[in-house]
């Protein structure tokens, strides 16, 4: 027997659809986002999910209670869990960034895991505060199914560090679309199998191609 965790990104929001950075501007489902996660929620309602958890930010505590729905359960929110701060960059596209803090984004750009912002977390910080969360999550279901809400850069990095990837390449080599779904099973909390990855087949025929989404890496990709 094994806990399988159902882990998901949040559904779309306005500054989601513009490419901003935006970890710690709390802000609400857009429309779009909300179909989204009611697409989800169809899903995965025969699936027996015994808890929600999500980050405390309103898109995840709004995208957890769409999930929760259909199983009678009330999200519980994880401070943990929350979107990586990226400082005073919060609300910019990458442009305005770039133009702005040309050394801070530089270095930025080259590691992502260790380098923060002014004000902000490097993802080494998120990975500190998010790993926990998940094992304890684990711990106290075991054999059950759990679905937890969180954000895009915190799960690239919670996956990178559960499945033994190089934690500075988590930006450039692992994409969340809004309200995907990924698939873990957990063994137990250390020993940990990946069974489904950024899957939106709930609301899309075809997933996104690859778009460079606020990192040069892909734009240069092969160049």
């Amino acid at each position: 027997m094994s806990t399988r965790i159902y882990l998901i990104r949040h559904g779309a929001t306005q500054l989601s659809a513009e490419d901003r950075f935006a970890g710690a501007v709390d802000v609400d489902l857009s429309d779009e986002g909300r179909r989204q996660a009611q697409a989800l929620a169809v899903r995965l309602a025969d699936d027996h999910i015994t808890a929600v958890y999500c980050s405390p930010m309103r898109r995840t505590v709004e995208t957890a209670s769409i999930v929760a729905r259909p199983h009678e359960l009330k999200p519980i929110t994880r401070d943990g869990l929350r979107e990586i701060h990226h400082g005073r960059w919060e609300s910019m596209r990458r442009g305005e960034v770039e133009a702005q803090f040309p050394e801070e984004y530089a270095a930025w750009e080259e590691d992502p895991f260790t380098y923060a912002p002014l004000g902000g977390e490097s993802g080494l910080s998120v990975m500190a505060r998010a790993l926990p969360v998940i094992r304890e999550i684990v711990a106290q279901h075991r054999d059950e199914n759990v679905a937890v809400v969180s954000h895009k850069a915190t799960i690239r990095l919670l996956l990178s560090s559960l499945l033994g990837f190089d934690p500075r390449g988590y930006r450039d080599r692992l994409d969340q679309a809004p309200a995907c779904l990924n698939v873990l099973d957990f063994k137990d909390t250390v020993r940990v199998r990946l069974m489904l990855f950024n899957d939106v087949s709930h609301y899309v025929d075809q997933p996104d191609r690859s778009a460079a989404r606020l990192s040069k890496w892909w734009d240069g990709a092969g160049g």
